[in-house]
Parts: structure tokens; sequence; C-alpha cells
């Protein structure tokens, strides 16, 4: 793969990473429901409305 390929298929996976994200905080809203992040370490859980 040359750089340009390789950059823009990390683009392409970020992108995809970044919908899928935003797609479970809106399903975790609907539902009214918690999510669990790592916060230094830490797994905190945090209601989605509060995002």
């Amino acid at each position: 793969m040359s750089e340009i390929e390789t950059r823009e298929l990390r683009e392409n996976i970020l992108n995809g990473l970044n919908i899928a994200l935003h797609r479970l905080i809106q399903e975790k809203k609907k539902s009214n429901s918690e999510l669990a992040i790592s916060n230094r370490g830490k797994v905190v859980k945090i209601r989605a409305t509060e995002l």
C-alpha cells in the first residue's frame, strides 16, 4: 500500500468509528441507558443523556 492509500484507509476507519459512536450514543439516549467508559484507567458509568 502506498502512503496515500494508507492515509485514506485510516481516515475511512476513523470516520466509521465516529459514526458508530454517535449511533451508539443516540440509541442509549432513546432507551435512557448508561454507557461504560474508561477514565484514567477506571471504568465509569455515565447516563447517555449527560453527553
